[in-house]
């Protein structure tokens, strides 16, 4: 077993991976009672885990910016400054166009309505435009599902809330399944933005990256769900398909519901990730996407994200066995 500790040369930067404490069963985090301090960050990016959050705009108590009340469905609690202060390090974000611009929505019939949306892209994209500059050593994915057919929608709004600057370039992006960059020298370059699309032409016109041609993905939603089963999401490459570096794992309903999450983002969750692990050729997921991420009755998307960490670090379920920890 390799294990990593404080002294390595190259600390330069502190990840936090979270451990969850729940007071009760009542399905509530109560709080994250434990930093584990991880003194290293010489792999590369495609040998961590990140916790993901589907639908990440989609939260409650989310006010109308259409002046008409919303019916559409919530997968979230938290604001997006929130779920990246708890250690979210992936968001999920559906885009269109809507009144002239790029909007967060979900649709009805492929399109976005006033009862559907959300909030304008740019709102959520300087939210993480300043978790970015206040956190210089942090990594941040986004995982678009677009519908934005405006010629460079996407790009405009990028450059609006000041990301370019963030970017990490398509150029830079492994074609036939090598790692990728160590996530030191990401932090380095300040290449520490990585977004893909669900548009593959936008990877040749915007220099947005395709997300298909670097990772695989299981299906979503409740067909994604049946245990004993990791099936493949139709837009991805097979999952065993070693040419792509990057691992997905979806778990969550078709409809979100809270009390539901309870059961889903514990046990069944660790579950599908060792099922998708075999799916996936004997590779362990870097990005794991759930709604109401904060919802378990057990140790919950922080406790599967630290499992998945420890595998990829060093070998072990926990990745406690791999770092130096103290509580706080």
């Amino acid at each position: 077993m390799k294990t990593w500790n404080a002294t390595s040369s190259f600390a330069t930067q502190t990840w936090y991976l979270f451990s969850s404490s729940i007071a009760n069963l009542k399905c509530d985090l109560s709080k994250i009672c434990l930093f584990v301090v991880l003194q290293n960050n010489s792999l590369p990016f495609n040998k961590y885990a990140f916790l993901t959050t589907h639908n990440a705009f989609a939260i409650e108590g989310e006010p109308s910016h259409t002046r008409v009340p919303r019916v559409t469905f919530t997968n979230q609690e938290d604001t997006v400054t929130q779920q990246l202060n708890n250690g979210v390090r992936a968001l999920m974000l559906d885009t269109y166009d809507f009144q002239g611009d790029v909007w967060l929505c979900h649709s009805f019939k492929g399109k976005c309505h006033d009862y559907t949306a959300f909030e304008p892209t740019i709102d959520t994209l300087n939210e993480i435009q300043a978790f970015l500059s206040a956190n210089p050593g942090e990594i941040v994915t986004l995982i678009l599902e677009d519908y934005v057919e405006a010629p460079n929608g996407l790009t405009n709004v990028f450059k609006a809330a000041g990301l370019m600057k963030y970017w990490f370039p398509v150029s830079n992006m492994p074609k036939s399944g090598q790692d990728w960059p160590l996530v030191s020298d990401m932090v380095t370059r300040n290449q520490r933005l990585l977004v893909f699309n669900s548009k593959q032409e936008k990877e040749q016109s915007e220099g947005i990256a395709y997300q298909w041609n670097y990772m695989v993905e299981n299906q979503y939603g409740n067909d994604g769900m049946k245990a004993g089963s990791c099936s493949n999401r139709a837009e991805s490459s097979p999952q065993n398909d070693k040419t792509k570096s990057l691992v997905l794992v979806n778990y969550f309903r078709s409809v979100p519901i809270k009390q539901l999450s309870c059961q889903f983002n514990y046990e069944d969750l660790v579950s599908m990730l060792n099922t998708c692990y075999g799916a996936a050729g004997n590779r362990w997921a870097n990005f794991v996407a759930v709604d109401f991420y904060k919802r378990s009755g057990g140790g919950g998307s922080f406790q599967a994200t630290d499992t998945l960490n420890g595998e990829l670090i060093c070998g072990c379920n926990d990745v406690h066995a791999c770092v130096v920890s103290y509580e706080i």
